[in-house]
């Protein structure tokens, strides 16, 4: 098992992708690459694409699956790009996909990325892409109080938003914040007392990393448009970690396992909408108990999984 970082639901993506022979894979998250090369493993006959923006992910990726050679294509670039990547490696249909949207634990043990308030002297930064402009030092420093507060209540569902943000810009005009530490304190301290812990500032760390890196912009796009990809009978696996990705991959399986959408009151279907795909999980996936003990970082991982019907 690669220390880069351990691949969460392996097992459960394995079986939800249901490999086939001389398939082709999408990664789109590819990561330290512990999913791809299980992927790989699974038949000799695969072909695997993977992206990541992250080039640390890639480099790792590329050492762990040199063994596969021309088997692994590899891209530094965004998963929302997919349809670029696909047309380079001229592939026209897929036979499954996979997303999984947490953050790994190589950027979060790598103090110098700024992912983890635990982390108390790294600089802001939060880049997965560190080829990027915006970093987190930038957001904390330079976006309005009101700016703050929105993507702390949107892309944190901090209840202490505005708190938080006022204590933020207060901090700011004596001194830049530059480092995880200075501002886990000053999110603490825009958190009443009782509701404190030794987690208070992690939802607004998620917050300002979604806005850093962008990740929810384009997803649901992304999601219809990789769907469509599909042969018939592929699969899609998409591991989310907080609600708000899990609530656009949920509505985007709805939409798309829906077929007629006229009224009730017409006779017969005018719409003529099709369903694209069949849930294979009603409800998400969630990590074993036994997985739990040896990562206890998958605990708030969820795994979706749907299969395209025939056209």
């Amino acid at each position: 098992m690669s220390a880069y970082h351990r691949p969460v639901l392996l097992d459960e993506v394995l079986q939800g992708l249901n490999i086939q022979p001389n398939g082709v894979y999408f990664d789109g998250t590819v990561g330290g690459a512990g999913h791809s090369e299980a992927i790989l493993k699974a038949d000799p006959t695969v072909r695997l694409i993977g992206t990541d923006k992250d080039g640390d992910a890639i480099e790792e990726a590329g050492r762990r699956l040199a063994p596969y050679g021309t088997r692994v294509s590899l891209h530094r670039t965004d998963y929302k790009n997919y349809a670029e990547v696909l047309k380079e490696e001229n592939v026209n249909a897929l036979d499954g996909f996979l997303l999984d949207f947490g953050v790994s634990s190589h950027q979060i043990d790598d103090k110098d990325r700024g992912f983890s308030y635990r982390a108390k002297e790294a600089p802001l930064d939060m880049r997965m892409d560190r080829r990027s402009g915006l970093t987190a030092e930038e957001v904390v420093n330079d976006y309005s109080e009101e700016a703050l507060r929105r993507i702390f209540r949107e892309y944190g569902e901090e209840t202490f938003a505005s708190s938080v943000a006022g204590n933020i810009v207060r901090a700011r005009r004596g001194e830049r914040i530059t480092t995880t530490g200075r501002l886990e304190e000053l999110i603490e301290q825009g958190i009443p007392p009782k509701f404190r812990s030794a987690a208070c500032a992690r939802k607004v760390f998620q917050a300002i990393r979604i806005e850093v890196n962008g990740e929810l912009n384009g997803l649901r796009e992304c999601l219809v448009g990789l769907i469509g990809a599909l042969k018939p009978d592929g699969r899609a696996c998409v591991i989310t970690f907080h609600s708000l990705e899990d609530r656009i991959v949920k509505q985007v399986f709805r939409d798309l396992s829906t077929a007629c959408v006229c009224p009730k009151s017409f006779p017969v279907c005018v719409c003529g909408r099709k369903r694209q795909i069949e849930p294979i999980t009603k409800k998400p996936l969630t990590a074993t108990q036994a997985e739990l003990e040896i990562n206890p970082r998958s605990k708030s991982a969820k795994l979706r999984i749907a299969r395209k019907v025939q056209a």
